[in-house]
């Protein structure tokens, strides 16, 4: 009887402790402010497991690399130190060259031609292709096309010489502008309001909503609408942490997470224009819109970047994402 009893109490704390466990815990760290498209994406994301898996799986927010900034969070990553990241696609340079596919300037038409390629044979590889180095992509966030600022009016690629911009962590993104005579800065987002700021440089590029949410427009007096380029992100985990989730949980926190990026990437095109359109009436920074011609300038100055990382990118990747511009 007494041995019954040992029995029935251990049976008895084995359900306690099972229906008492503490939730699988997801932190995901960005960098950037809570109303971009990326910081919506992340909330959406929290709201939806809260929603479906209450008690079973936390979510943790930290944006404005409260916890990393994109140049470590992937290591941080891989550590298990955070479960999921957006990093910008230039920051998987280190990890393989393919990526800097995304960075090649003038590539995409507009960001109808990048989704096309993403959605593609040749960029859902890409996802897959980070599982050697353990972390496994769940998907790509848009943000936008990128522009040019600085303190002074970019008409033509000569407007850039010796001019100092910051750029991220990517040797196709300062071969960009060496290529134009400019002098590339390889900074932290974290840091670049303060660097405009102080003048430690010149200008930057990035997209309308991080222009207007970091407020980069209050610090320069003029942005040039050249939509050379994409800024994109990849959603990203750690392969151990991801084939450890219960099969139970995985596939909800999997279809929370499509949801989230879907919602996230009709924010990003909403955002486009009204930021753009907020930077116009503050009339802090004057928005210069491109003749066809000029920016026809900038594209012939810029192509020499295509060449330089052809054999590194790979000269069939680079033919898929422009066949993404020819809609049949």
């Amino acid at each position: 009887m007494r041995k019954l009893i040992t029995t029935m109490c251990c049976i008895f704390s084995m359900v306690a402790g099972g229906l008492n466990a503490a939730p699988i815990e997801i932190k995901f760290s960005h960098v950037v402010a809570e109303n971009t498209p990326k910081g919506k994406m992340a909330i959406r994301f929290k709201k939806l497991i809260e929603q479906r898996l209450p008690g079973k799986v936390k979510v943790s927010v930290f944006p404005n690399a409260q916890l990393f900034n994109d140049d470590k969070v992937l290591e941080a990553i891989i550590l298990g130190d955070v479960q999921l990241a957006a990093p910008s696609l230039s920051k998987l340079e280190t990890y393989t060259k393919k990526f800097q596919v995304f960075d090649l300037p003038f590539l995409f038409d507009d960001m109808q031609a990048v989704e096309r390629f993403q959605q593609s044979e040749e960029g859902q590889k890409l996802l897959t292709s980070l599982e050697s180095k353990g972390l496994t992509g769940l998907g790509y966030l848009h943000n936008g096309m990128k522009q040019l600022s600085a303190n002074e009016p970019l008409y033509d690629p000569a407007d850039a010489k010796g001019k100092k911009f910051r750029v991220m962590a990517s040797d196709v993104l300062a071969a960009q502008f060496q290529v134009v005579n400019a002098n590339p800065v390889k900074k932290p987002f974290s840091e670049v309001f303060t660097l405009l700021q102080t003048k430690a440089i010149d200008g930057q590029e990035n997209t309308w909503s991080n222009i207007y949410s970091k407020k980069f427009f209050e610090v320069q007096s003029h942005i040039t609408e050249t939509d050379h380029g994409v800024l994109d992100y990849i959603v990203v985990t750690s392969k151990e942490f991801w084939a450890g989730l219960p099969s139970d949980i995985r596939p909800v926190v999997e279809k929370s997470l499509q949801e989230a990026i879907t919602f996230g990437n009709q924010v990003a095109l909403q955002k486009d224009e009204q930021d753009k359109q907020a930077i116009i009436a503050s009339k802090k920074s004057t928005v210069i819109e491109l003749t066809s011609s000029q920016r026809q300038q900038w594209k012939q100055a810029m192509a020499p970047v295509w060449k330089e990382f052809q054999d590194e990118i790979g000269a069939d990747l680079i033919e898929a994402a422009q066949k993404a511009n020819q809609i049949n």
